[in-house]
């Protein structure tokens, strides 16, 4: 029997409809990921260290530019540990997408002009490195919307090849030709995996057309 003005209640367990109308988003929805996180403080992190980092190397003592080498460590270790945080605990942000890459860009640049200002390297691997770099990024961004350029093992140790070459460069000792030959190297495998990055942007799908099946 029900009360008069009483809403007919649908056939379940008691408490069943008072439960699915306070009942929020399910616990498969997804969260918003916040801007705070361990990841993106890493990111500014490495930001904030660049200019400190250029401030002691143009010191140009031996005492500072060992500074400066453990600096460029600590801000290169916060770019590997930034990406995996991001991956594993689910922190992939706006911000981080688009920080991220500028912080490393803004390491290896300041690293390598100010190598050549100080008169420590030649110019002509800092001009074809910061090109490559820089006109990759503009890439990623500008294809962004028909698909992502994956990260290749290329990549990856283009990136480790440029830290080793610069740290040579930054530690003062008789490393003789170990750091024009090393430098070489991190340069021409740079300019090779740009050329795949730019094939694989070729390669991605034009926007508005249809998907391709393969065979």
């Amino acid at each position: 029997m029900t009360t008069p003005g009483a809403v007919p209640q649908p056939p379940g367990p008691p408490g069943a409809a008072q439960g699915a109308q306070g009942a929020g988003p399910g616990p498969d929805a997804p969260h918003p990921v916040s801007l705070v996180n361990v990841a993106n403080v890493l990111t500014v992190v490495r930001i904030v260290l660049v200019p400190i980092f250029v401030v002691c190397l143009a010191a140009d003592s031996t005492g500072w530019r060992v500074v400066a080498f453990v600096l460029f460590w600590v801000a290169s270790a916060t770019d590997f540990l930034d990406g995996r945080l991001a991956r594993q605990r689910g922190l992939v942000t706006d911000f981080g997408k688009i920080a991220d890459p500028i912080a490393d860009k803004a390491l290896t640049g300041a690293a390598l002009i100010t190598l050549s200002v100080l008169g420590h390297l030649s110019w002509w691997p800092t001009i074809l490195i910061l090109v490559r770099e820089i006109g990759i990024t503009v890439l990623r961004f500008a294809v962004i919307r028909r698909g992502v350029i994956a990260a290749s093992r290329g990549g990856k140790l283009k990136t480790l090849l440029q830290m080793v070459a610069i740290s040579l460069y930054l530690l003062p000792g008789p490393f003789g030709l170990a750091r024009p030959i090393v430098m070489g190297v991190a340069v021409a495998v740079t300019l090779v995996t740009g050329a795949d990055y730019v094939l694989q942007a070729a390669r991605l799908p034009r926007a508005g057309a249809p998907p391709t099946t393969g065979p």
